[in-house]
């Protein structure tokens, strides 16, 4: 017996209609750390998603709440399907989000080339930006911002409360498509290769920067004032598109990527463990804005623990308002690194016991970055092999812009905390996508 979504409605047919089926599997009972990891559950103390009611995702899913999904649109209909209840939604195969082209969402009268014509810098110049344009029907980028929403509406996917999203089998994973888990509670993301969606249709702003820039949309999770959100065991990837495949136009990267993963606006009480984060510029962002105050202090509770982040250029994370602890995470960088770690307005980051692999000519007066005078507590790090205080070693190259030490908490919330020169063998060993199956 398999459950159907028809036509807006769940049904129950052997054969039923030709719409999305949803495959039930299971057994209908919770288990708190069984084998069936579908229905495993934050362990109590495992970082600060496990704080107050804990992060159980859909455990107590019954049978008729467990789906087997092999496409996107089978995947959002799950997210739809059953109402309330908790879910188990099984992730098999690649799920791709996208569609063939960029052209399947461009609309009526978008011309790329007319684009770069109507605002090219030699005719537009740098002093106003396109903001206006985008309010003016007919005009490229009015059409450019309309083709953006068809394909937002696409690959945007809402994760309901109570649920717990898990690949099973080989290749599990989703191309293209966007995480949204948006004003809810209870989340579980493990086992899922995410590769980052592809923005087809980045905004030129000439007021970025003294020469402008290209802006994207798109995480491939955000985490948008919800609360308890596990992510575990995921692998965050750039995949067959890397910022070294993008072109240029007026000068500058067309930017098609935004994160990995965002944690922003109200968000609380996250576990990050075990996720593998790579070929990635601006990776992980925790709070957006240094003005979201009335949303964001209090909160932005994140443990990043186990985590590699490989071949990345900058935010690992960045950290505005939260108190953020990463501990045991693995950092291998490679020439085009920036920093790992953004000192952000009223941060408090705790980065303890984590081992940084740099390459020849990168010093670990890099590993953090200063965006604001916000102290942080930095102890027990290793930098190739050897202990190193970042600190020191950041305001040694940069005496004129101090970083302080002591973020004005201390973390109680962890259940495993390797030695630090232990982390790069334990982490290569355990963490991604494949690494749950």
């Amino acid at each position: 017996m398999s459950t159907q979504l028809c036509h807006g409605r769940v049904i129950a047919s052997v054969v039923g209609c030709t719409a999305l089926v949803l495959a039930v599997t299971g057994t209908g009972t919770a288990q708190a750390h069984g084998r069936d990891a579908s229905r495993q559950t934050l362990a109590a103390g495992d970082g600060w998603a496990s704080a107050t009611t804990g992060t159980t995702g859909g455990a107590a899913a019954d049978a008729a709440h467990v789906y087997t999904v092999t496409t996107w649109a089978e995947l959002k209909a799950a997210f739809t399907a059953g109402g309330t209840a908790p879910k188990i939604i099984k992730v098999r195969g690649t799920l791709d989000a996208d569609g063939d082209t960029c052209a399947d969402f461009a609309a009526d009268g978008y011309d790329f080339s007319q684009y770069l014509a109507d605002y090219d810098p030699a005719v537009w110049g740098y002093d106003t930006d396109l903001e206006a344009e985008k309010k003016i029907p007919g005009t490229q980028e009015y059409l450019r911002n309309v083709s953006a929403t068809a394909q937002a509406k696409a690959i945007k996917a809402n994760v309901p409360d109570n649920t717990t999203i898990i690949g099973v089998g080989k290749d599990a994973g989703i191309v293209g498509g966007s995480l949204q888990i948006n004003g809810v509670d209870n989340v579980i993301v493990r086992g899922l290769t995410l590769e980052s969606p592809l923005d087809c249709f980045p905004q030129w702003d000439p007021t970025d920067g003294d020469t402008g820039n290209w802006n994207s949309e798109y995480d491939a999770a955000v985490v948008y004032n919800a609360t308890h959100v596990w992510l575990d065991h995921n692998t965050f990837t750039d995949g067959a598109h890397p910022d070294s495949t993008l072109p240029s136009y007026y000068g500058r990267i067309f930017q098609q990527h935004d994160g990995e993963l965002d944690v922003v606006k109200g968000a609380d009480y996250v576990t990050a463990s075990w996720n593998v984060f790579e070929d990635h510029d601006k990776t992980f962002m925790i709070g957006n804005s240094d003005s979201a105050g009335a949303t964001d202090e209090g909160k932005l509770r994140v443990t990043l623990h186990h985590n590699l982040f490989k071949n990345l250029v900058e935010r690992a994370p960045r950290v505005r308002f939260g108190q953020v602890d990463a501990y045991n995470n693995s950092y291998v960088a490679n020439a085009d690194y920036s920093y790992s770690f953004g000192i952000g307005y009223k941060s408090q980051l705790v980065a303890e016991k984590n081992a940084f692999t740099l390459p020849a000519g990168v010093g670990a007066g890099s590993i953090l970055h200063r965006w604001n005078d916000y102290p942080l507590t930095a102890t027990g790090n290793v930098v190739n092999g050897t202990s190193t205080d970042i600190i020191a070693a950041y305001n040694s190259a940069n005496a004129a812009a101090p970083l302080r030490s002591g973020a004005g908490w201390i973390p109680e919330l962890r259940l495993r905390v390797d030695p630090a020169k232990a982390v790069a063998r334990v982490v290569a060993g355990g963490a991604g996508a494949t690494r749950l199956r």
